[in-house]
């Protein structure tokens, strides 16, 4: 039987340490994608960021305009700690799928697509279009494995995410990463999707 994946779930997988996915760093993929990115006003969110590496290292690198969303209050802490310095009002403690009023040029996704109900993948899709401004771009890792069918990490492949996707976005990169860690490797998909310009 599934657990019941809401906050008080998650929150309490932080404060019991239940993260084993978590890499403790930014996946290189992404460190290797950032490093390219050269305008550091653009705005950009992390939903689902857990402990959102990726969110310290764009902010350390001099990135203004990092949003996190999560609704485990803890990992917004566990962000806070290593970052006291990340503004406040950028710490979005909230239900992605209730986001309102906010659009991006960019979204990071590092693991919160796994983690979510496998029900629940046209939706993110579709929130994603919205939450992007016209040309903006949807970036990061997919797990291209079984995985679990019972509890997060929930699996897929590429065949099954593509249709979720192919009639809002525009695939710019969806193919095999070439640079994951090594425990990933053969097992991690990277993506750019890109929203249409109006």
């Amino acid at each position: 039987m599934k657990p019941q994946l809401n906050a008080g779930y998650w929150n309490n997988r932080y404060l019991s340490g239940e993260f084993g996915w978590d890499l403790g760093e930014v996946s290189p993929p992404l460190k290797s994608y950032f490093d390219q990115l050269n305008d550091q006003h653009q705005k950009i969110l992390i939903p689902g960021a857990g402990n959102a590496y990726e969110a310290e290292y764009l902010i350390n690198k001099g990135f203004t305009q990092v949003y996190v969303c999560d609704y485990a209050e803890e990992a917004l802490k566990n962000l806070h700690k290593r970052c006291p310095d990340f503004p406040a009002n950028h710490l979005i403690r909230e239900d992605f799928f209730k986001l309102e009023g906010l659009t991006f040029d960019l979204i990071i996704e590092q693991t919160f697509f796994c983690a979510i109900d496998p029900s629940l993948r046209k939706s993110y899709f579709e929130k994603m279009e919205l939450l992007l401004h016209p040309g903006g771009k949807l970036v990061g890792l997919l797990f291209d494995d079984d995985l679990n069918s019972d509890k997060p990490p929930f699996g897929g492949h590429a065949a099954d995410y593509r249709p979720l996707f192919e009639n809002k976005l525009i695939t710019r990169t969806f193919e095999l990463c070439y640079n994951s860690v090594k425990p990933r490797a053969g097992r991690e998909l990277f993506m750019i999707l890109q929203k249409k310009e109006a």
